[in-house]
């Protein structure tokens, strides 16, 4: 593990922001889908790819708040450029399970 400084974490911008579409990433390598995340007025609407098909069916993410790092550079993935990063973590099985606040909390709300 590298420690960091504090004012490096401050740096990374970890929003929450509300899903409100989502499809699925045909065209993606390993199966994936495409969220278009609403993270306020300020910070508008991003799109990110997330490989989150083993727990999540696309009817069942529509609402769901999620948390993303919003100040990355978008990134080329196959066929789209994602805008943001979509949080979560790998359980006992390899599969991914998103980072959401238990409460819902205003959208574009930051992570300290």
């Amino acid at each position: 593990m590298q420690n960091i400084e504090w004012d490096d974490f401050l740096k990374v911008e970890l929003r929450v922001g509300e899903i409100i579409s989502a499809e699925v990433f045909a065209k993606a390598r390993k199966p994936a889908y495409i969220l278009h995340i609403y993270f306020g007025e300020d910070i508008g609407v991003k799109k990110s790819s997330a490989q989150i098909t083993d727990f999540y069916q696309l009817d069942d993410l529509i609402g769901k708040q999620v948390v993303a790092v919003v100040n990355f550079p978008k990134k080329q993935i196959g066929s789209i450029q994602s805008e943001c990063l979509v949080t979560g973590f790998h359980n006992q099985d390899g599969h991914v399970v998103l980072c959401v606040p238990d409460t819902i909390v205003p959208l574009g709300t930051k992570l300290l």
